[in-house]
């Protein structure tokens, strides 16, 4: 059975510990240059929604790892004319060696990795981002572990996010935090709760939820160690922009919000931000703010995440 990265918990916590553990090196190995963990492969990257630092961390990081990264659009693939994703996915089965996939929905990426016989990469769907909430988890231990690469550093962290706690951020948040003992506020309007997807998630990882929600931005925000946001209008959603942000208004990642944390708080943001709608400007450039460092992990904890992959693969074979 081939190993594929589709959801937060298709790694166990001490996987995804290894994964971090390559990230590091990954890291601090960068300045001497391309590594050899993908020489000779060639990975598709199929990008069925637009991206900047996904397309940019995954074409880098593929080429850094020795391989050749071949990027597709939507329009690129016969897909747009009709062809099956099942057809698709065994065509891509027999000229490359891994997927990396960024679409709307999630049954498209198991589709890919049902039908292709390669290791398949979770880029985002419109349920899970899987290698945004990783990256999350390595930075925060990254800041907090002060040198240390233990994942334990995190652990009993309180991580509040504010805003749409029905998208796929908060889901793979709350999916990542709880395997690694981190405690996750998500607080947003009620209309805006998470769904009963994301407890079948959980149901069916036997995963231990760590995750609770409120209304109420002044109990999230008590004491919270990290403070997160994302967009009010994601991708697909922008017929209802007036309104979600006029709902979403009271959710707002402000420097009053963030007083209310705890001393050493750090801010963090997936990106693109939209200053004064889901947080402030103040925040977004304030000495809390890590935003960057988390948009450059992105790179090194993808290239951990496919090289462990195809390490791993290659002992099951």
């Amino acid at each position: 059975m081939v190993r594929s990265f589709l959801r937060d918990t298709d790694l166990t916590p001490a996987e995804a510990a290894e994964v971090f553990e390559l990230a590091h090196r990954y890291k601090k190995l960068r300045p001497a240059g391309v590594l050899d963990a993908l020489r000779g492969q060639s990975w598709g990257l199929v990008f069925f929604k637009k991206s900047t630092r996904t397309r940019l961390s995954f074409e880098a990081g593929i080429y850094e790892l020795g391989g050749h990264p071949m990027v597709l659009q939507a329009d690129d693939l016969q897909i747009s004319r009709g062809e099956t994703v099942e057809d698709t996915a065994k065509i891509f089965g027999r000229f490359l060696h891994g997927i990396v996939v960024r679409t709307f929905e999630q049954d498209m990426v198991d589709t890919f990795a049902k039908y292709s016989g390669l290791p398949v990469v979770n880029a985002l769907t419109d349920l899970l981002h899987p290698c945004q909430s990783y990256t999350d988890m390595f930075t925060m231990i990254e800041h907090f572990g002060k040198g240390s690469e233990d994942p334990e550093c995190i652990r009993g962290k309180k991580f509040a996010f504010f805003g749409d706690t029905a998208c796929n951020m908060a889901y793979s948040l709350a999916l990542a935090g709880s395997m690694f003992g981190v405690d996750v506020a998500l607080c947003g309007p009620e209309e805006f709760r998470p769904g009963r997807e994301l407890d079948v998630l959980f149901d069916s990882a036997g995963l231990e939820k760590r995750y609770s929600f409120t209304s109420d931005p002044r109990e999230a925000a008590d004491g919270a160690d990290v403070f997160y946001t994302d967009v009010w209008v994601s991708m697909g959603k922008e017929s209802e922009k007036a309104e979600r942000i006029k709902t979403m208004s009271p959710y707002q990642v402000n420097e009053k919000l963030v007083a209310l944390g705890s001393k050493d708080s750090i801010f963090m943001h997936c990106l693109p931000a939209h200053s004064g709608e889901e947080v402030t400007e103040g925040v977004l450039r304030s000495e809390k703010s890590i935003v960057f460092d988390q948009a450059e992990n992105r790179l090194h904890v993808q290239k951990a995440i496919v090289s462990w992959l195809v390490n791993k693969n290659r002992s099951l074979a």
